[in-house]
């Protein structure tokens, strides 16, 4: 009989609360390093891309585009198109602009995605558009884009408000 009273004690002893509380603490020092590292990777990713996140509201006026001084302010029919972001093949559809500014646009990536508002103005010379999108993946991105009537683009800052970033594009005219 003592043999089996040997057995249930090293039964006892390998179900132990010292021993099964191992698998448990494994577990959460492994998920507290799987958090952490997706946390210092998104940072890497962030601080990498931009430097830092800059409010969306900023103003757009990106280095390397000219500014257009002179010209005389003409309607907003010249943004009426397609438009093509060459960089990722999404596309603007302005379908309509009245002389008020506001904007009839459609988006697609490629399906289409809820324009929330769109806006023509002017600032100065230049004509600018404003468009938000408002749709799965895409809560409150914005384009805030220049008219460049010598290369007939429009050229700006898309601010991805999912990962709070933002990047220069380019939108060119399909044919």
């Amino acid at each position: 009989m003592s043999h089996r009273r040997t057995r249930r004690q090293a039964r006892a002893a390998a179900l132990s609360p010292s021993r099964r509380h191992y698998p448990r603490a494994a577990a959460f020092v492994l998920a507290i390093a799987v958090i952490g590292s997706i946390a210092y990777a998104l940072w890497e990713v962030n601080h990498h891309n931009t430097g830092s996140p800059a409010a969306p509201e900023a103003a757009v006026q990106p280095a390397n585009l000219p500014a257009v001084a002179g010209q005389p302010k003409a309607n907003f029919q010249r943004l009426k198109g397609r438009w093509l972001r060459p960089d990722g093949g999404y596309i603007l559809e302005v379908a309509n602009v009245l002389d008020s500014g506001v904007m009839e646009v459609s988006y697609f990536n490629p399906r289409p995605i809820r324009v929330s508002r769109s806006e023509a103005s002017w600032d100065g010379a230049q004509m600018t558009v404003f468009i938000e999108l408002r749709d799965t993946n895409y809560p409150g991105c914005t384009y805030r884009l220049l008219y460049l009537p010598a290369s007939d683009q429009l050229a700006g800052i898309y601010y991805q408000a999912a990962i709070q970033q933002q990047f220069e594009v380019v939108f060119v005219r399909m044919k």
